[in-house]
């Protein structure tokens, strides 16, 4: 059976050499989701494996206690470290960058390997076609449990949906207050049982973690601004991530569902642009 997701995924991009302290210090604070990338333009995965080698040999926990995501990254979204021969054809660079993403982890198989993003910002193109269809193939064969596509569009779901093609089990989008916390895509979402992932919920919204509203909460709760959107996040039925690098704040990002909110504070929240 596919394994279940973690109510909060811990996101591993822009850390570099710090890449498995970091990630080390996540899972010993009690993150059990990481979410990674075989692109070493912003992802050093193999740090990871690093921090994930270094756990198991711990005894702190196993490989069946994690939850690993790792995404396929076209050519365009790389820096000259690529995981796959670039005169490959797509199917073969999408097996390609799995084995290395397989290796870096230590691993047999990820839980969920998600296309990083269309080829285009706009349509799902024969590429796009061919990548998912691999990615399928991987899928099948045992090297990973669900499917998921990032950096998507509302149009470019529908698209997916009308081809009658696969849909993803999980969605992974940044998301903006400003544009309706990606409204729209979270719908199509919670109306087919697609798991809704939110990345840069506190950098792409600093305006919302000094609003009033988020303030008065917090204070009442004894909460940090950060933690109030968390908190709203799952309550909406987001599955959140955070890449914090402060032990401190890894703690308290994880205590965030404890926190209460009234439906109207939810609503409130929902409908703030600034």
């Amino acid at each position: 059976m596919p394994t279940t997701p973690p109510t909060f995924l811990y996101g591993t991009a822009w850390k570099e050499e710090r890449t498995p302290l970091l990630t080390e210090q996540a899972i010993r604070a009690g993150f059990r989701g990481i979410d990674t990338a075989n692109q070493r333009r912003h992802y050093f995965e193999a740090g990871v494996g690093e921090a994930l080698a270094a756990v198991y040999r711990s005894g702190l926990l196993t490989r069946a206690d994690l939850f690993l995501q790792t995404k396929f990254t076209y050519r365009d979204g790389q820096d000259h470290r690529l995981p796959y021969d670039p005169d490959a054809r797509l199917s073969d660079q999408v097996s390609q960058s799995m084995a290395s993403s397989l290796e870096h982890l230590g691993t047999d198989h990820v839980d969920s390997f998600v296309l990083h993003g269309p080829a285009t910002a706009r349509d799902w193109t024969d590429d796009d076609r061919e990548v998912w269809g691999a990615m399928a193939r991987e899928r099948d064969a045992g090297r990973a449990r669900l499917l998921g596509v990032s950096n998507v569009s509302l149009g470019q779901l529908e698209l997916i949906e009308a081809e009658g093609a696969e849909r993803p089990a999980f969605v992974q989008n940044r998301c903006f207050a400003r544009r309706g916390w990606d409204r729209g895509v979270r719908a199509f979402c919670a109306a087919r049982a697609i798991t809704y992932q939110g990345f840069s919920l506190l950098t792409a919204n600093p305006e919302i973690l000094r609003h009033p509203l988020v303030a008065d909460i917090g204070a009442r709760e004894s909460a940090s601004p950060a933690q109030v959107v968390f908190r709203f996040a799952l309550a909406v039925g987001m599955l959140p991530l955070t890449g914090t690098s402060d032990p401190r704040h890894m703690a308290q990002d994880l205590a965030s569902p404890a926190l209460t909110l009234s439906e109207d504070e939810m609503q409130a929240i929902e409908s703030l642009s600034g």
